[in-house]
C-alpha cells in the first residue's frame, strides 16, 4: 500500500472528491473502468494517513483465494485499524453479504469500497442500500482535462452561467486544438500514459467479457453477443433503437435487446437518451442510443468518427452529469426550458427559430454571442 501511495499525485482531484462524505461508515464509489476511482481513494488515504490506521486492498488479490474479507476486517480491527478501503469489490464472490456483516459487527470501522458501474447494491446477495452512501464517478470533463494535463485551473460553471457567456479560461487563447485532443482521448485519465488505443481495447474487453457477465451471470456466448451489439451500435450511433433489427443482427430474442442495452449503459459503454413521457428521470422511452463518450466513440470508429455524431455525443456526455437531459421533438436535446441544436460552424437557426428558449451550439468557434454558444464551453459543467 505504501509503495502505491508514494506514486499517487495530489495536485489534481476529480470533481466528485469533495462531494463524498468520507466520514460515513460505509461509502461505495462506482463508475466505468478507467475513470479514476482507485486513484481518488488512494489520494484520500495519502492525504489523511496520519488520522487513524488505514488499509487499502484490492478484492481480486491472490490473498483472497485462501482468506475472507470478514477475516481480514476482524484482524485489522484487532490491530487498531480504523479505515478499510476495498478496491474492485465486485471481483470478490459474495462481496455484498460480507460487507454487510463487517458493517454490522464493527461499528467503529469506516469502509470505502469501489466497484464496477454495473453493480446494483440493491440486487446483491445483501441489500446495502440502507447502509451505504453510493457515489457514481464519470470520466474527465473537458474542464478537468485542461486542469489535469495542462494546469488550466477553472471553476465549474452552471448551465445558466454557460448560457450567459461567462466561461473564461485565463491563459488559453485558442481552446479548439486542445478540445480536439480531448474529444479523441481526453475522457480517460490514463490517456497521458501512452498506448491509449491498446488500453482502451482492454477496457472494452474486460467490461464486456468480465464485468457484465460476472454481474448478470451470463454465459461466454452471451458476452460475445454483447460485444457484437456494441460493434453494431458504434457504427450507427446516435440512432433510434430498433429491437427487431438488432435482435436479427446478433441472433437473440428481441425481448433481450432492451436488457442488453441497459447492461451496456450501466457499464459505461453506451448512453440512452430518453424522452419526457416517463415524468421521472430514466423512465421515459429511449429515443436515441449514443456511444458513452467521444473518446470511446473515436476508438470504436478506428480514429475516424463521424464529426456530427461526435459533437452530439460530447454534448450529451458532458451535460448529463449535472442535468436531466432529454430528447427534443423539434431539435437535438432539451434541458429544463432550453432546447439545444448542435452543429458545426455553419449551423443555422431554422430548427429553433420558433422555440422560445432555443440555443444554437456550434463547434469550430472560439466565442459565442446571443443564443449561439461554442460547443467546447459545455465541457465546464462538472
Amino acid at each position: 500500500m505504501n509503495e502505491i501511495l508514494s506514486r499517487i499525485p495530489l495536485e489534481f482531484y476529480r470533481y466528485k472528491y469533495n462531494q463524498i462524505d468520507w466520514d460515513s461508515r460505509l461509502v461505495g464509489i462506482t463508475g466505468p473502468r478507467g475513470v479514476g476511482k482507485s486513484t481518488m481513494v488512494l489520494q484520500h488515504i495519502k492525504k489523511h494517513q496520519t488520522d487513524g490506521s488505514h488499509l487499502y486492498i484490492s478484492a481480486d488479490h491472490i490473498y483472497f483465494s485462501t482468506h475472507t474479507l470478514v477475516g481480514l476486517a476482524d484482524d485489522f480491527v484487532k490491530e487498531g485499524g480504523t479505515n478499510l478501503y476495498i478496491d474492485e469489490a465486485h471481483k470478490y464472490k459474495g462481496w455484498s453479504r460480507e460487507l454487510k456483516q463487517i458493517y454490522d459487527v464493527h461499528p467503529d470501522l469506516r469502509i470505502v469500497f469501489t466497484g464496477s458501474s454495473v453493480l446494483d447494491i440493491q440486487k446483491g446477495e445483501a441489500d446495502l442500500s440502507r447502509r451505504a452512501l453510493m457515489y457514481h464517478l464519470q470520466g474527465l470533463s473537458f474542464r478537468e482535462y485542461l486542469e489535469m494535463f495542462y494546469q488550466f485551473k477553472v471553476p465549474v460553471y452552471t448551465l445558466e452561467e454557460i448560457l450567459a457567456h461567462q466561461v473564461v479560461v485565463p491563459g488559453l487563447s485558442h481552446p479548439l486544438p486542445l478540445f480536439r485532443e480531448y474529444l479523441a482521448k481526453g475522457y480517460y485519465p490514463f490517456s497521458g500514459e501512452g498506448g491509449f488505443e491498446l488500453r482502451m481495447g482492454q477496457v472494452i474487453s474486460q467490461t464486456i467479457e468480465s464485468d457484465i457477465p460476472q454481474y448478470a451471470d451470463m454465459k461466454a456466448s452471451t458476452a460475445r453477443k454483447l460485444k457484437q451489439m456494441l460493434s453494431i451500435v458504434s457504427g450507427l450511433a446516435p440512432y433510434k433503437p430498433n429491437s427487431e433489427n438488432l435482435a436479427v443482427e446478433i441472433g437473440v430474442s428481441k425481448n433481450n435487446v432492451p436488457e442488453y442495452l441497459v447492461y451496456l449503459e450501466k457499464a459505461g459503454m453506451i448512453g440512452q437518451l430518453r424522452d419526457c413521457t416517463g415524468g421521472l428521470r430514466g423512465l421515459g422511452k429511449v429515443e436515441k442510443v449514443y456511444i458513452d463518450n467521444p473518446s470511446l466513440m473515436t476508438v470504436l470508429a478506428g480514429g475516424k468518427p463521424d464529426i456530427g455524431n461526435l459533437r452530439e455525443t460530447f454534448f450529451y456526455n458532458q451535460m448529463r452529469v449535472a442535468n436531466d437531459i432529454l430528447s427534443s421533438k423539434e431539435s437535438d436535446f432539451v434541458i429544463g426550458k432550453y432546447t439545444f441544436e448542435i452543429g458545426g460552424h455553419n449551423k443555422g437557426r431554422k430548427q429553433i427559430e420558433n422555440l422560445p428558449n432555443g440555443i444554437i451550439v456550434k463547434d469550430d468557434i472560439e466565442f459565442g454571442h446571443g443564443i449561439v454558444l461554442p460547443l467546447w464551453q459545455f465541457g465546464f459543467n462538472y
